[in-house]
């Protein structure tokens, strides 16, 4: 029955971690276990900018601690903790961290992102 107590709440310590790229990191705290939306902590280390990109997903989220420079479309904000952002599907995207802080963002995807879970699943 423990794995049915897993689904309700969620143990970030405990949440499975893949790299995407240096300096990004991906804790998936939803979207295994057949839901239809995905929630992750992706942290950018100081440093280190996460590329513009795209992506069919539908991402929204909140800055859940840290600094960083944010870019959807042609809008650039600096943006900190408890700052919330909507990013629609194939807008175009970047981050940067500010600081010595890593940049958290707590981001819920739709639908899941299946490229997390395909990378999880590698060796």
């Amino acid at each position: 029955m423990t794995e049915e107590k897993t689904l309700y709440f969620i143990n970030p310590a405990e949440a499975p971690e893949i790299s995407q790229m240096v300096g990004l990191r991906t804790k998936i705290l939803t979207g295994l276990h057949g839901e239809k939306m995905m929630m992750v902590l992706n942290t950018t280390l100081p440093g280190h900018t996460v590329p513009r990109h795209t992506h069919s997903h539908e991402q929204v989220g909140i800055v859940y601690s840290g600094k960083a420079r944010l870019c959807i479309a042609d809008e650039e904000r600096i943006v900190q903790k408890g700052d919330f952002y909507c990013i629609p599907s194939n807008v175009p995207h970047s981050d940067t961290c500010l600081g010595e802080e890593p940049f958290v963002m707590l981001d819920v995807f739709y639908p899941v992102r299946e490229d997390f879970i395909r990378k999880l699943k590698q060796p």
